[in-house]
């Protein structure tokens, strides 16, 4: 590997920099040697993060190096001899590294760390990667994670909720029940950490063969490692900082992909809390209350009868903390909102006038903040159900109070809080959350009394930053490929800024093709503004223009649109016409899902079709700000074009952007360079479409064309919003037909004149702890051309609307089958949710009956089937082939090894589709949020095999209420062979008993509103 020296410091580069990563390194190495803040960006594609990791960590090791050297001279000094040579030494080793530090330890100097942030676990384990592949695999390294990435706990994962794991988590740490946490002292010295750089995966992995817990073998290992990986909600939001003990003194922060950054201060430092999540905290107190008086009538209440955790408050705490939350609700209660639609916008230290209604000022917020999270504790590790765990409304009010006192209550303070902060009031709303792109749209609801939503809303991401700063950083870097322009970056940042960069891309002219395109090839305007989006002349423009675009371009494309609204109706309109197909015949067309839930193997299934070489690619239709447009690599054949079909505005009447550009706009006044409302605005969206852009050219000899489907994109200000190395090779193109000439032309000589990139190349980059590796939802959509006269291999699978389900529709003839093992029901989920074909010709199979699934869980697997086998040829012993006949078991002694495959074949194949019609008459008899309880209790009872829990779990999904008794029966092919007995006599006892009238009311009970139980138990 050569080595390069920039400003005095030795890089080792795993080949020979190009000149942008050079200018790279040198700015990083400046920011640190100077203890400065810098902005750098450089496309997607330079070699970024690689540059970032090696210059940082050169200049790390020379630092150390340095300070140990000045310990020694220190030492040395004492003595007659040796201190000449060492002050010759530290003097050498200050110019490279820079100012001397003046912090020391009793014990010496104290030693930097490196802090590297991204968003996702995904890109940490992108960069740990890179690490790894670089001279500097030798340092001592760590990555922090959650406890969804790192609990191995079979109880503790198993649950859905973070708060829930959390709680649970910390009530066996604390009682030392935890076999896992109980052995991390003395695995934590083990030679496996200190040989190896381990991810989120790896530690996992490693977790589960040493029996130690990865969460906090993690946060020991940060202790003593030079570089620490974390995402960036840990470092940006002090009540997590302090909860991880992430130490910030003299330490260098690394916030890699920070067009994210200033969004993500703001969220950090934001918090909404309704009249409900009130109502639930009264709720709570009052419960607990509740089982303090039922005690209290049975024995003496002094001696703390129920748990230790009791003595940690009193009744006396739990009648102050209910008081408070009812004059809470009071002062909430009457605030006036004049205008519905609107709500109502306050100053930002209205909080505290509100919190002061409820006797909380400033100086007794700790004192309740440690009694919540002792009630907290209480309730999530007395409660026996997973489905009655209570306390997430006491955790949202506890979170209210850190943060809205984060910073003490002095005078300063609250002058920070009145400059940054808002206080929204409005009508609360239905249970529906509406969600598009990131934003939040609240609809408020028509019904009379209801409650009141407060939002208390940081509009300045210097408010976050500079809380960052403050304790004591030597150094902040950000960094991304998209954040240009710089100027109004640095600006909402509010700290320092001394180093900025802007970097060209490493490729040619030659290499990229940028074109606005403004009409469709029907010579209609292309424009997704809101006035013109549903229109079907539009919509049927923007489709024509994909599949010619599909039809010219090879190999992936990328078609990015605004939202997943317009993406929805477009999709549902070129379906209607047949578009849809026509697309699907050229190219296969996948769909991002709305969630998380199955993008891993929509992915997955989309980089595989790129790779056959039987197909002419595929085409992927996502969302900008989605989760495609961000971190994932679409290198080489995986995306040879990006089409842009809007701007991708946040939602223009969402009280939120309302008063952000409110706050803009009044900083406006005062500092006249500052940005407008309406500046920022545009930048939202310009810096979405820059981060799309980013998925192609990936490297030095990659190539793609960038093509902006909207007129708006001829804006010269909008032009001037994208990346700096984007903006002078974009062309505007008059027609449909010189845009397909240009890009014809383009693909033919990019395709002669480079390297031809390897198929083994084309990787998935999609990491399972960023986005979980889970059998796709039913939201997800990929079209493949139907051919008749093509051969369909495993089984065709078809996607229906939200409201039922996707499934195999294999049909293998066989008579009975055997009991399915309870280890395939993860691959029939899988199979039972995967991908589709042709919207438009989508039915559902009615041939399944309810009956069926009882009937046959219910055979008894001693009995002896007959199948028919079909001769492999002629008998040696006659002239005539030998005929068919009738065998039982116990006659196949002389049954060829082909004849068994088919048998096994066919047997597995029954078992499939007898697990698919399982499933999706689950599907469609239950809500999705039941549906995700039932798959975690599938998997949880295949892993750990409580049945117990799977029994409660089961009653609770299939009540008699519902009529679903026949589901409850049908998942006896699911279990293992030691509980099918007590199974059995369960379901007996279900069908003497013809009630289950119990669990019902236990289950209404659970329903009961919040208020209805504070008057019944009125303490």
């Amino acid at each position: 590997m050569p080595d390069i020296i920039i400003n005095g410091i030795t890089i080792s580069f795993p080949f020979q920099p190009y000149s942008v990563q050079e200018e790279y390194m040198r700015k990083v190495i400046e920011c640190l040697q100077d203890s400065k803040h810098g902005v750098l960006e450089s496309p997607t594609g330079t070699g970024k993060t690689l540059s970032l990791l090696c210059s940082s960590l050169s200049w790390l090791l020379v630092k150390k190096a340095q300070l140990q050297a000045q310990a020694a001279a220190g030492a040395t000094d004492k003595l007659d001899f040796g201190g000449q040579f060492f002050s010759k030494l530290t003097n050498s080793l200050d110019k490279a590294v820079g100012k001397p530090d003046q912090q020391t330890s009793s014990f010496g100097p104290t030693l930097p760390k490196i802090i590297y942030a991204s968003r996702t676990h995904s890109q940490l384990s992108q960069a740990m990667q890179e690490l790894k592949r670089s001279s500097y695999k030798h340092v001592t390294a760590a990555v922090i994670g959650s406890r969804d990435q790192l609990c191995i706990h079979p109880e503790v994962s198993k649950e859905h909720s973070s708060f829930i794991k959390i709680q649970m988590c910390q009530a066996k740490v604390k009682g030392r029940t935890c076999f896992y946490y109980n052995n991390v002292a003395s695995r934590q010295d083990d030679p496996i950490f200190k040989q190896e750089i381990m991810d989120i995966e790896d530690l996992v992995k490693v977790g589960q063969k040493m029996k130690c817990c990865p969460y906090f073998l993690s946060r020991e290992l940060k202790q003593r490692a030079d570089i620490t990986f974390m995402p960036y909600n840990y470092l940006l939001d002090p009540k997590t900082r302090k909860t991880q003990g992430i130490e910030l003194q003299n330490n260098v922060v690394l916030l890699d992909e920070g067009h994210n950054v200033e969004k993500m201060c703001e969220e950090a430092a934001s918090l909404q809390i309704s009249s409900t999540d009130i109502a639930i905290c009264i709720d709570a107190i009052t419960a607990i209350m509740q089982d303090f008086a039922n005690e209290a009538t049975n024995c003496d209440f002094s001696q703390d009868i129920t748990s230790n955790l009791q003595k940690d408050f009193s009744s006396e705490d739990l009648c102050i903390l209910k008081e408070m939350f009812l004059e809470l609700e009071k002062a909430i209660d009457s605030i006036e909102i004049k205008k519905r639609e609107e709500g109502e916008t306050l100053p930002g230290e209205y909080i505290f006038e509100l919190l002061e209604k409820a006797q909380l000022t400033h100086g007794k917020e700790q004192l309740v903040i440690d009694k919540l999270d002792k009630i907290i504790l209480y309730l999530s590790t007395t409660s026996t159900s997973p489905f009655t765990r209570k306390g997430n409304g006491l955790q949202k009010f506890s979170d209210l109070l850190r943060i809205a006192f984060s910073s003490g209550g002095s005078l300063q303070h609250r002058q920070n809080v009145m400059q940054c902060y808002k206080v929204h009031i409005q009508f609360e709303e239905s249970k529906k959350n509406y969600k598009n792109d990131g934003w939040e749209i609240k609809k408020p609801s028509s019904t009379k009394n209801e409650g009141k939503l407060i939002s208390y809303w940081c509009f300045s991401p210097g408010f976050g930053m500079k809380q960052l700063v403050e304790q004591g950083i030597r150094s902040v870097i950000i960094t991304s490929g998209t954040l240009s322009p710089l100027k109004p970056t640095i600006s909402e940042l509010s700290i320092p800024i001394s180093v900025q960069l802007e970097n060209p891309h490493v490729i040619s002219g030659s290499q990229v093709c940028v074109g606005v395109l403004s009409k469709g090839p029907d010579g209609y305007q292309l424009n997704s503004s809101y006035n013109t989006r549903n229109n079907p002349k539009y919509i049927a423009s923007l489709g024509r223009t994909i599949y010619n675009f599909s039809c010219l371009i090879p190999d992936g494309i990328l078609v990015f649109f605004p939202s997943y609204s317009i993406m929805k109706k477009c999709r549902d309109d070129w379906q209607n016409t047949g578009l849809w197909t026509q697309i699907a015949d050229r190219k296969p067309i996948y769909v991002e899902p709305h969630t998380k839930d199955g993008f891993v193997n929509v992915m997955n299934e989309y980089y595989q079709k790129i790779r056959d070489p039987s197909c002419k690619g595929a085409l992927f239709m996502a969302v900008c700000r989605g989760k495609v447009s961000e971190g994932l690599d679409f290198a080489d054949a995986n995306g040879r074009a990006v089409l842009i079909t809007g701007l991708p505005y946040p939602p223009f009447k969402d009280p939120r952007v309302v008063l952000k550009q409110k706050y803009l706009e009044e900083l406006r006044s005062k500092n006249k360079e500052g940005l407008t409302g309406k500046q920022w605005y545009q930048l939202e969206a310009s810096r979405a479409v820059n981060q799309a852009i980013g998925r192609i050219i990936r490297h030095k000899n990659d190539y793609g064309a960038i093509i902006l489907c909207d007129c708006r994109f001829e804006d010269s200000n909008f032009k001037s919003q994208l990346s700096a190395w984007l903006r002078p090779h974009i062309t505007k193109f008059d027609n449909f037909g010189t845009i397909t000439r240009n890009l014809r032309e383009f693909f033919r000589h990019a395709g002669a004149t480079l390297p031809r990139p390897k198929m083994q190349a084309l990787r998935n980059d999609i990491n399972e702890y960023s986005l979980p590796a889970v059998p796709a939802r039913f939201d997800i959509a990929v079209s493949r051309p139907v051919k008749t006269n093509v051969k369909v291999e495993a089984e065709s699978t078809l996607k229906l609307e939200e409201s039922s389900i996707e499934y195999s529709s294999d049909k293998a003839p066989i008579e009975n089958s055997k009991e399915i093992d309870f280890t395939e029901f993860t691959d029939v989920l899988s199979t039972a949710s995967r991908t589709v074909i042709n919207f438009s010709d989508c039915k559902l199979k009615d041939d399944w009956t309810r009956c069926e699934l009882t009937q046959i869980v219910t055979e008894p697997a001693a009995k002896k089937r007959k199948l028919k086998i079909l001769p492999l040829g002629f008998n040696a012993n006659v002239s005539e082939p030998s005929t068919s006949r009738d065998l039982t078991f116990a006659d196949t002694t002389n049954i060829s090894t082909q004849s068994e495959e088919t048998t096994k074949d066919a047997v597995r194949n029954k078992k499939r589709e007898l697990g698919i019609n399982y499933v999706k008459s689950v599907k469609l008899s239950l809500t999705k949020e039941k549906f995700k309880v039932f798959r975690t209790m599938a998997d949880a009872y295949r892993k750990h095999g409580k049945f117990e829990d799977l029994m409660n779990s089961l009653e609770y999904l299939f009540s008699a209420k519902e009529n679903l008794q026949h589901l409850f029966e049908g998942f006896r092919m699911y279990l293992k062979k030691e509980h099918e007995s007590f199974f059995d006599e369960h379901i007996k006892n279900m069908k003497r008993n013809s009630h289950l009238s119990g669990y019902n009311n236990e289950i209404a009970s659970r329903e009961c509103t919040s208020w209805t139980l504070a008057k019944f138990f009125e303490y």
